[in-house]
């Protein structure tokens, strides 16, 4: 099947090409925001060319039948989703390969949504996915996203969902070859403004080559979503999953590479969090926050140096972190978002530098309620600032919250927040590991000169020279 379609279809069209297109065939199935997805086919013409079933199995009993009962009694889940596409693909080939296996296509679409209910006091959203064959014969390749429906009307929703469903699957089969046309495809007809796809992940036969990681950060970089989450493994995750009710740690840097400085800063700002009265480490979750623009930081060419971008990663997933890829670049939309989660207590550890930045009023010039604002959202929920030292080279004097210089017209607001315990010295630090600077550490080593081990953890510096990282060379 040819991948080089680029023309830019609208929705009843790209339903009809699929129509027509005489090798697809399989069933969709969807749960909770209606059949909107299969809707579009039927409605395109030739849907007898493509459609085996469909299928709305809305009632739980009914549903439960089917695909099994579900942990917890959650429909909107990605297990449902898995046990729907796994199902309905898994029936596609035990009826029908015999018959016509040598020359189709076979897939399964499904679907699980709940949309704004009649008090709109809740969030429309689900999971999307997709199990296909893009050579006949094959094990199936699979396309699972999660949806946030930003829409405030219940039928807007519902449209998004049958628009969003259709270009998934034209997507799937026309734009194969670049894994991030089908992700910018999703959009067509809908807008970033009207839904958000936090989670996007492509494996099978014909993906193996691709890093969920990066579709990940191009999700990001797209404007699909404001972030995106990988565990240490670096599988990809759904946001809310991975938060949801938590106590969170986060900690921004750029870690271009980690470095022991960096590893003092988490460690000792774990070691201090943990012991606040009101967060049970049995509900703790760290993560290492890279933003957008310190991927971009330091780039010869102002983009997104992929390479660069998983070498960092690679590093961070090999210590253990989970990994949060955003485009909150002031640190209250981070606050913000995290806060999205959980009513629990959110951490943030930062430098003494980023924490005198955050003092700077013009950063938030954008905002209606200037600083005020920010900081509402900053310190509005339960978040605490956790501030780790720096040392001034000229006179060896150590610069923390105490001394901090803050412009005069906002000290009191300073002051009010520090004698509050929003903000905080992290107690324990290294004072030998305050001269280590990240940018010095990344010479060293893409010239080859010595040193550098000593500036990194015995297990980055072990990968760094195994994987050639960074600019490593033997």
């Amino acid at each position: 099947m040819s991948s080089q379609n680029t023309q830019i279809l609208g929705v009843k069209q790209k339903a009809l090409a699929i129509n027509l297109d005489k090798r697809n065939y399989g069933s969709f199935a969807e749960i909770g925001a209606g059949q909107e997805v299969a809707s579009y086919f039927f409605k395109a013409g030739a849907a007898s060319q493509t459609i085996a079933k469909t299928m709305c199995a809305y009632d739980m009993d009914f549903s439960d039948a089917i695909y099994g009962a579900e942990p917890g009694g959650r429909y909107v889940t990605q297990s449902r989703l898995l046990k729907m596409l796994k199902r309905e693909f898994g029936l596609m080939t035990e009826r029908l390969q015999e018959k016509r296996g040598s020359d189709t296509l076979f897939f399964a679409f499904a679907n699980t949504f709940t949309t704004i209910n009649f008090k709109k006091d809740n969030e429309g959203h689900g999971w999307m996915g997709l199990q296909f064959q893009l050579t006949p014969n094959s094990l199936p390749n699979e396309c699972v996203i999660h949806v946030r429906l930003l829409d405030n009307d219940v039928h807007m929703q519902q449209q998004a969902v049958g628009t969003l469903g259709v270009n998934l699957v034209y997507a799937c089969f026309y734009r194969f070859a670049n894994p991030e046309d089908i992700i910018t495809s999703l959009q067509e007809e809908i807008g970033r403004d009207r839904i958000e796809i936090d989670m996007f992940r492509l494996k099978g036969p014909d993906f193996e080559h691709i890093d969920n990681r990066i579709l990940a950060l191009q999700l990001v970089k797209n404007k699909l979503t404001r972030s995106a989450v990988f565990g240490p493994n670096g599988d990809v995750l759904q946001a809310s999953d991975v938060f949801y009710k938590k106590n969170i740690l986060a900690y921004r840097g750029r870690f271009r590479p980690f470095t022991l400085l960096n590893q003092d800063m988490y460690l000792s700002g774990i070691e201090q969090f943990k012991k606040e009265h009101d967060v049970n480490e049995n509900d703790l979750i760290t993560v290492a926050e890279l933003t957008l623009f310190n991927l971009v930081s330091g780039s010869e060419t102002g983009q997104i140096n992929y390479k660069d971008f998983i070498d960092r990663v690679d590093i961070i997933c090999s210590l253990g972190y989970t990994v949060l890829i955003s485009d909150y670049q002031g640190y209250y939309r981070l606050a913000s978002y995290l806060s999205r989660f959980t009513k629990k207590k959110i951490g943030v550890i930062l430098g003494i530098y980023n924490l005198n930045d955050i003092f700077t009023s013009n950063l938030y010039q954008k905002l209606k309620g200037g600083m005020l604002e920010a900081f509402g959202m900053l310190f509005g929920g339960n978040v605490k600032l956790f501030v780790y030292p720096a040392t001034n080279f000229e006179n060896g004097e150590i610069y923390n919250c105490k001394n901090l210089k803050i412009p005069e017209a906002d000290k009191n607001l300073y002051k009010h927040l520090f004698e509050s315990d929003k903000i905080v010295d992290i107690e324990k630090y290294n004072i030998e590991l305050l001269k280590i600077m990240s940018d010095e550490v990344h010479k060293k080593i893409i010239n080859g000169e010595n040193g550098w081990e000593n500036m990194v953890p015995t297990e980055v510096a072990k990968t760094i020279k195994l994987n050639q990282l960074f600019g490593y060379k033997n």
